[in-house]
């Protein structure tokens, strides 16, 4: 998958149905990504890197797109990809999956079931124990890789604004967050807006 050419939004939109996998001495983990944000680096008030911020924590967001970037946020590990090319720091947060391999695992590291498992960016790390010893590190070419080729296609893919950005102007409602439509893993998804599977998926593996 292609980190550099595509604009990051598109990249955002592109993540939406891949699988994401991680594999550790003990399990394998994986899901089909169902969320996630755009950052638009040094212009984007909501971005780590916005005005060219650049400090040891986050000298990931400034490396060559494809890169891993975790960051840690009220103890909760957040998985990011940085996108464009090197010193352009921009990224996707990966914000949801909906599990495929590894459920019994996840659900043991999140003292959690169901939806609860990993519907929200802190709630899949902790569920594929993804931790920060992954920051800096390229996707694809270690224990943490996208497969493609057993990915799906969105019926729909929904455009938002970004969870949890107050007082950046208007960086707070730029459309940036994208969902899969009717998905119940995405993060704050009403009852009433799950689609069965036939509905969300154009291919069901």
């Amino acid at each position: 998958m292609d980190f550099i050419h595509p604009t990051t939004k598109e990249i955002a939109q592109n993540l939406l149905g891949k699988l994401l996998v991680h594999k550790t001495n003990t399990c394998i983990y994986s899901g089909f990504i169902v969320e996630t944000e755009a950052y638009l680096g040094i212009e984007d008030m909501a971005c780590h890197s916005y005005a060219g911020k650049n400090t040891p924590r986050l000298q990931s967001m400034y490396k060559i797109g494809g890169t891993i970037y975790v960051y840690t946020m009220h103890t909760h590990h957040m998985l990011n990809i940085t996108t464009k090319e090197p010193n352009n720091p921009q990224a996707v947060l990966i914000r949801a999956i909906e599990p495929i391999e590894g459920i019994e695992q996840m659900a043991a590291n999140r003292q959690q079931t169901g939806i609860l498992i990993s519907n929200g960016p802190g709630k899949l790390t902790k569920a594929m124990a993804i931790t920060k010893e992954l920051d800096g590190r390229m996707i694809n070419e270690g224990a943490l890789y996208i497969n493609q080729e057993k990915s799906k296609i969105p019926n729909e893919i929904i455009t938002a604004p970004r969870i949890g950005i107050p007082n950046k102007g208007d960086w707070t409602l730029a459309p940036l967050r994208y969902y899969v439509k009717g998905n119940p893993f995405v993060s704050g998804m009403a009852k009433k807006e799950v689609l069965p599977p036939l509905k969300i998926w154009r291919n069901i593996i």
